[in-house]
C-alpha cells in the first residue's frame, strides 16, 4: 500500500508499506541503495519476504529519487540521514515506530548513522555497505575536478544521467559512519559478498570491528553488489527474519512510545 510522507523540508516523499496477510509482528525501515528506488528488486524482494513472517516494511524513494519530490541535485548523505528520520517519525505517528532498520549499500550507511538516535530500534541490518562514504567518489572520480572547478558536473550512474554538486563532495567527505556504532546499544548483523566489487568487504570487517556485541555476519557468496538476483534477495530476507526474532519484541515500540507522552 502507498505511504507518502513528507521530509523536513515538507517535500513529499513517496513510500510503500508492505503489510503481511496475518497480524504485525513488528515494523521495518529499508534504506535503498545509492541512485536506486524503493522498487529495486532487493528492496521489494526483501520487504515482501519479510511479509511473510508478519513483519511489515516501509520503504520509500530518498528525496529527488523515484517518485519523490525534491531535486537530487541538492541532496547528499545528510539529507538522506535525515529522511530516515522523516520516515522514522510517519510511521510512528501512523502505526507503530519501526523496531528493525534494514540498509542496503550507502542505505546501510545511513542506518547506521541514524541508529543510534532511534529509541525504538532493537536490531540493525547492513548489507554490502560501506563503512565510510566517501567511498562513493569513486564512481565519478574522473568528474571530480570539473565538480570542484564548476561546482557541479552531470555525471552518468547506472545508466542515467544526474547532477552532481559540490556541496554534495563536501558532505560525504564529512561524514563520519562509524562515529556512533560502538555506543548504539543495538543488535547488529553485517551481510557482504566477499566477492563484492563495489564495496570491498574490508568495509563490512571495519564496521563488524565498531560495533560492539551483540553482533553476527553472514557471508553473501555468489551475489552480486545489487541483489539483482531476485532469489538472493529472498535469502537475505530469511536470514534477517530469523536472526531478528531474537531481538523482536511485540509491543515493544508502543511501549517506547508510551514512555515519551
Amino acid at each position: 500500500m502507498k505511504f507518502n510522507f513528507k521530509n523536513s523540508n515538507a517535500e513529499t516523499m513517496s513510500g510503500r508499506l508492505d503489510l503481511p496477510d496475518g497480524p504485525v509482528r513488528a515494523y521495518a525501515l529499508f534504506a535503498h541503495c545509492f541512485t536506486c528506488s524503493k522498487d529495486v528488486i532487493a528492496a521489494s524482494a526483501i520487504s515482501r519476504k519479510l511479509t511473510e513472517q508478519n513483519i511489515a516494511v516501509l520503504r520509500f524513494d530518498f528525496t529527488g529519487l523515484g517518485n519523490s519530490e525534491g531535486d537530487f541535485s541538492n541532496t547528499n548523505f545528510s539529507s538522506n540521514v535525515d529522511d530516515l528520520r522523516s520516515a522514522c517519525r510517519a510511521l510512528e505517528e501512523q502505526y507503530e515506530a519501526p523496531q528493525l532498520l534494514i540498509g542496503h549499500s550507502l542505505g546501510g550507511a545511513a542506518v547506521l548513522k541514524v541508529a543510534p538516535e532511534l529509541n525504538s530500534v532493537r536490531a540493525v541490518v547492513t548489507i554490502a555497505a560501506p563503512s565510510s562514504v566517501d567511498h562513493v567518489l569513486h564512481l565519478f572520480e574522473n568528474d571530480l575536478q570539473e565538480i570542484n572547478e564548476k561546482e557541479q558536473a552531470e555525471v552518468h550512474l547506472a545508466g542515467r544521467k544526474f547532477v552532481i554538486k559540490k556541496q554534495f563532495i563536501d558532505d560525504i567527505q564529512e561524514a563520519e559512519v562509524l562515529f556512533g556504532v560502538g555506543q548504539m546499544k543495538k543488535a547488529l548483523l553485517v551481510m557482504h559478498s566477499p566477492t563484492d566489487n563495489t564495496v570491498s568487504i574490508d568495509h563490512a570487517s571495519n564496521i563488524f570491528a565498531a560495533a560492539k556485541h551483540p553482533k553476527s555476519f553472514v557471508s553473501l557468496e555468489k551475489t552480486d553488489h545489487l541483489l539483482m538476483n531476485k532469489k538472493d534477495a529472498e535469502y537475505v530476507a530469511t536470514i534477517i527474519g530469523a536472526w531478528g526474532n531474537r531481538y523482536i519484541v511485540e509491543g515493544a515500540a508502543r511501549e517506547v512510545a508510551s514512555l515519551r507522552k
